[in-house]
């Protein structure tokens, strides 16, 4: 359990999404207390899936993990021990698999190596360690319990996941109105549908409204013909007496497009996001009415993480941020919210990093990066962030069977070394030169500082050379060695390209491309993120990034805030993300949104999710 104890100044170096930025707040880890009692492994994982037993696990030779609780005496594992059963149709004395004891101090994606493993069968497994001790002792622990898994249907290569699941809320308040209606509050907006239980005096014709803003006075509609903000209504047959109703919105035609939208399995039926419930009784006189969110999400644990400082409005902003971690799980696979339903490969990545903040769930994040290889979309940078995807995943789960499974897709699609000039920089400008290709810089366009796009532009070279170093440590993870060596000479020369003709030297600051006399925030912001920036040129950049403030979107402000955490500017960094101006965390839960918004407010993005 990660635990998170603040004060008021606050440093760090490291962020994810617009809240994730917290583990850069020199947040400290609660000390382990000292080991008492046996040991014995646990937090088992197969195929990255916790759990006492998970299904569709889909590699026919699959990875193990596990986890061990010591103290400096017992804390360095040199052998292991699996064993591992098929109880598909009886319980076995004997383990199809036991893999003898094997000397190694790995205890995180141990590939399976026994006999065949079969499609729709069940399985269990348990593992042993041996610990090096003090003065050369060894100590060997007592066997974990058992982890079971079910296989899939069919075996392939892409990422298991847990099965979708669903939370019941309970109404933060109940009460009538002046105009005859019914108000609920559920205090949080969730993707899900109503169970709406009540009593009516006879059989007749009720309206259900579900809505994503409200107060204590009703729900809100859509504010403007431009507002995607949800308000559905729902015609309801009420039946005489007392009786449970599921209330489920009508369908959205755009994000139940075919192909494209990312389906609900249908035994959860349709779903909407909502947080107050307004019901018009009509002619029916109603008493007994209850009311419970049936909120829709990926697997979540509440308590793998918590945060608190004496600043309350950086409270706020967690409390937030975190929650929308688990309200956004809801298709399976991180997506644009519910406008789209279609994942994005930047909101994605972004998602992954937070997500890893707040629980040790790693499931989701690979799967819809491995969805997201084989379902690109089309910006440029989106493309780029695919890369930062798999190195991310990697470094959060040390396995690289994924970055194996897809590393000809990431060398020769999503590194855009292709596009590059003679000098080493991409030219990818303007839109419609390249299919599939199309410079964004930042979203929504009003978020651009007045960037200027230019065939060789800043803020994508930037992008290319972190992706250049990740692919170098991604290839000599694999035994690519000879295409590691490869990349890190385009960094080197890519380094010194982007400083020789995107640097202004009259101002000190770095130009938005080549033949632009125009210097955003964003093409500093990034250089300083990435490391691209000379240590003697920093101090000009960090002072023009501070004279811009939050002059960024959403997803921009990833990159800001590492570009400040990681250059010694955690005190002005924490006055943004403290901020209570309109381009800040804080103005989210002014409007009175309890997810994280797609942008600032709806003054930059009409039609935000």
């Amino acid at each position: 359990m990660l635990s998170l104890e603040v004060g008021n100044t606050l440093t760090a170096s490291r962020t994810g999404w617009l809240f994730c930025l917290f583990i850069m707040l020199g947040c400290q880890q609660t000390p382990s207390t000292p080991f008492t009692g046996f040991i014995q492994p646990n937090e088992l994982r197969v195929e990255l899936l916790k759990g006492d037993w998970v299904a569709n696990v889909k590699d026919s030779q699959p990875e193990f993990t596990w986890a061990i609780q010591g103290d400096d005496t017992y804390g360095q594992q040199i052998a292991y021990r699996i064993q591992l059963w098929d109880i598909t149709s009886s319980v076995s004395r004997q383990p199809k698999w036991d893999s003898g004891q094997q000397s190694s101090s790995k205890s995180n994606a141990v590939s399976y190596g026994g006999g065949r493993l079969f499609a729709n069968s069940n399985y269990k497994w348990r593992v042993k360690v041996w610990l090096k001790a003090q003065e050369n002792e060894v100590i060997e622990s007592s066997w974990s319990h058992y982890q079971f898994f079910t296989t899939s249907g069919s075996f392939d290569s892409s990422a298991s996941q847990h099965d979708l699941v669903t939370t019941t809320v309970k109404a933060k308040y109940i009460k009538k109105l002046p105009s005859g209606r019914y108000l609920i509050d559920f205090g949080k907006v969730a993707f899900g549908y109503l169970s709406l239980t009540l009593t009516s005096d006879k059989a007749g014709l009720a309206t259900v409204y579900l809505a994503e803003r409200g107060n204590e006075n009703g729900a809100t509609s859509k504010l403007d013909s431009k507002s995607s903000v949800r308000y559905y209504q729902v015609p309801l047959d009420v039946n005489a007496k007392k009786d449970v109703y599921a209330v489920h919105p009508p369908r959205n035609v755009r994000n139940t497009k075919a192909g494209k939208a990312i389906a609900i399995p249908g035994k959860f039926g349709r779903i909407a996001p909502f947080r107050f419930v307004e019901i018009d009784p009509g002619e029916l006189s109603l008493s007994d009415i209850e009311g419970v969110q049936i909120a829709l999400h990926y697997p979540f644990n509440p308590y793998a993480s918590s945060f608190h400082s004496s600043n309350e409005t950086l409270n706020a902003i967690w409390n937030l941020s975190k929650y929308s971690m688990k309200a956004t799980s809801f298709a399976g696979i991180y997506v644009d919210g519910d406008r789209e339903r279609i994942p994005y490969e930047a909101d994605a990545y972004i998602n992954q990093l937070s997500h890893y903040l707040v629980d040790d769930e790693y499931s989701l994040a690979r799967y819809s990066h491995e969805y997201l290889m084989e379902h690109p979309t089309w910006p440029t940078e989106w493309k780029q962030h695919s890369v930062m995807m798999a190195w991310t995943d990697w470094m959060y789960t040390g396995d690289v069977e994924s970055l194996k499974s897809n590393y000809k897709l990431l060398k020769e699609q999503k590194l855009l070394s292709r596009f590059a000039n003679p000098k080493g920089l991409l030219s990818t400008f303007p839109n419609g030169t390249h299919q599939t290709i199309k410079d964004i810089v930042d979203w929504p366009p009003v978020e651009r500082d007045g960037y200027e796009l230019k065939k060789v532009n800043t803020v994508i070279n930037a992008f290319h050379y972190l992706n250049l170093k990740q692919m170098a440590q991604i290839a000599t993870a694999i035994g690519e060695t000879y295409d590691a060596d490869e990349f890190r000479e385009q960094a080197k020369a890519l380094y010194k390209a982007f400083n020789s003709t995107l640097y202004n030297r009259e101002t000190g600051l770095y130009i938005d491309g080549i033949g632009s006399n125009h210097s955003a925030a964003h093409a500093n912001i990034l250089p300083l993120a990435v490391g691209l920036v000379p240590e003697e040129r920093q101090g000009k950049v960090i002072e023009f990034i501070k004279s811009k403030k939050m002059a960024v979107s959403v997803y921009f402000a990833q990159y800001l805030m590492e570009a400040l955490y990681n250059n010694g500017q955690g005190d002005y960094a924490l006055s943004l993300l403290t901020s209570k101006q309109k381009r800040s965390w804080f103005n989210m839960i002014r409007v009175g949104s309890t997810i994280s918004l797609e942008a600032w407010d709806d003054e930059f993005k009409p039609n935000q999710d």
